[in-house]
């Protein structure tokens, strides 16, 4: 048996001194990149305002980040698995404080496009470091579910921080002021890090392959951008060839793994049935869910007219649902099974998003409420487990690689959802019928409704926003229920894709018995 499939049964292997205070550093980059991800969609209608980019340009602002980080993930991953994971954990998140600041003093849509790519550059190389460190300081199987689900709590807490945090700053400052709390988290994330981190890496990597990180990017752009195009103004020549491209890029991708002696990702680990399902119910759960909550602080915002704290606030209770299901998500899969946890969250997702069908402009907060309660849970148990099984589905040396994966599977999702379904969001909206006098700008997006009433009389003002109001609030009904089929069929996927999986009890580096 080679040394990477060696059983680890020593209590330094097993209990590594000063695991949890280094987790606490990776809970830190967790934060950061959550964080980020919330506050973008509070500062959405401020961003609007001020930048007055048209719905396509918005749609790139909150999308444009996932499609580089997808692209980018299996790369960055493989990347630490080689030169040390520390090492790209601290220099992307130095990396990713100082993009923060290019985000914050954006001028023009351009620009806060380009640097929403550049932090995707920068935030790739933090989550696949995270989870793979985790793999290699917990090697007790037990204690890695509890770590993971303290992993998966960090990020629900960001998506709860984020909103409070960047509610009260957007009542006092302006709307950049969101991103620049990157800053302190970033700063103590650094200095700590240093000291507490272990090093990691693969002691017999093979060279980094730059051909197979450009048909990664190449391929994933591509295709992205090509179900966001044809989403937004149906089958056209740029989409196509975008897609073409793309997919031709992801096919030379697989292929070039295939041949090369150490590739950047093993293709072979999709072989296993365990790993494949926790993919795909990655991927599936995260379209469902993200373009209905990218467009959900407009609704809380625009359509409610809440505060931009208050919306936060509102928020709440998916946070809350995701932080206590994550930590309890491990030993609910080992009491009952791996596909009824995972399956059962993702149809409870699935639920409390066609209940949304229903939603209007007054719709009480009970109900969002309860909603948000059900779908963070069930994402809490969904995503804690499937991380879990994908982590311990390899051997701790390709533990980056393999993080890398699952973390592609969810920002692969984050920006096909933010494209399908935001863009039924938009095009729904698009279609309102305003009084006379209604400007075009008002059609782009319902912050530019907002905004252009400022300088219209009563008799047009009053009757376009409410017009404008309720086409968001028809297309985003739309967009819950096709997001809650989207996540109903991802269940009944993972209830077979899962069966007989288990998490593995035995504290060892090697392929799990059920992968």
């Amino acid at each position: 048996m080679t040394s990477a499939l060696r059983p680890e049964t020593t209590t330094e292997a097993v209990r590594r001194p000063g695991r949890w205070l280094a987790l606490s550093v990776l809970v830190l980059a967790v934060l950061l990149v959550a964080v980020d991800a919330t506050v973008l969609g509070l500062a959405t209608p401020y961003i609007s305002e001020d930048l007055e980019p048209t719905g396509s340009q918005l749609l790139w602002i909150g999308d444009v980040y996932s499609f580089v980080i997808a692209g980018l993930l299996v790369s960055m991953g493989s990347l630490g698995d080689r030169i040390g994971r520390k090492r790209i954990l601290l220099y992307g998140a130095t990396a990713f404080g100082a993009i923060s600041v290019l985000n914050a003093y954006a001028g023009t849509p351009e620009s806060m496009i380009a640097a929403r790519a550049l932090l995707g550059v920068a935030g790739a190389t933090l989550m696949p470091a995270t989870l793979a460190l985790i793999r290699n300081l917990f090697h007790d199987p037990r204690e890695r579910s509890l770590a993971v689900g303290v992993w998966g709590a960090a990020a629900s807490a960001g998506a709860a921080v984020g909103p409070v945090v960047g509610g009260f700053l957007l009542e006092h400052f302006w709307w950049g002021s969101v991103f620049l709390i990157n800053l302190p988290v970033m700063a103590v994330l650094v200095v700590v890090g240093v000291k507490l981190l272990p090093e990691s890496r693969n002691p017999a990597p093979g060279p980094w392959d730059l051909t197979s990180l450009v048909l990664s990017l190449v391929g994933m752009v591509g295709v992205v951008y090509a179900v966001k195009e044809t989403a937004t103004h149906g089958v056209g020549a740029s989409a196509l060839a975008a897609g073409l491209l793309g997919a031709g890029a992801l096919y030379g991708f697989v292929r070039r793994q295939l041949t090369l002696p150490v590739p950047l990702l093993d293709m072979r680990l999709f072989k296993h049935r365990g790993f494949s399902g926790a993919v795909l119910a990655d991927l599936l759960s995260i379209l469902g869910l993200s373009g209905l909550v990218f467009f959900l602080s407009q609704y809380l915002q625009l359509v409610q007219g809440r505060r931009p704290l208050e919306a936060g606030l509102a928020e709440l209770p998916a946070a809350i649902g995701a932080v206590v299901a994550g930590l309890v998500a491990g030993r609910a899969a080992r009491r009952f099974s791996v596909r009824s946890v995972v399956a059962g969250g993702l149809a409870a997702v699935g639920l409390a998003l066609a209940a949304l069908t229903v939603i209007g402009q007054s719709t009480g907060y009970p109900l969002l409420g309860a909603a948000l309660l059900v779908v963070g849970a069930g994402a809490g148990f969904s995503f804690t487990v499937t991380a879990d099984v994908i982590l311990s589905s390899v051997p701790k040396e390709q533990a980056g690689a393999a993080s890398a994966v699952s973390e592609t599977a969810y920002e692969l999702g984050a920006a096909l959802g933010i494209a399908v379904l935001g863009s039924i969001v938009t095009g729904v909206y698009r279609g309102f019928d305003g009084p006379a006098g209604t400007p075009a700008a008002a059609h782009e997006s319902l912050g530019g409704a907002v905004e252009a009433t400022a300088g219209l009389p009563a008799h047009i003002a009053l009757p376009m926003l409410d017009a404008a109001r309720q086409s968001f609030v028809d297309g985003l009904a739309l967009a819950a229920g096709t997001g809650a089929a989207v996540l109903l069929a991802a269940a009944v996927a993972a209830w077979f894709m899962l069966q007989g999986q288990k998490l593995d009890d035995r504290p060892q580096g090697h392929l799990g018995a059920n992968a």
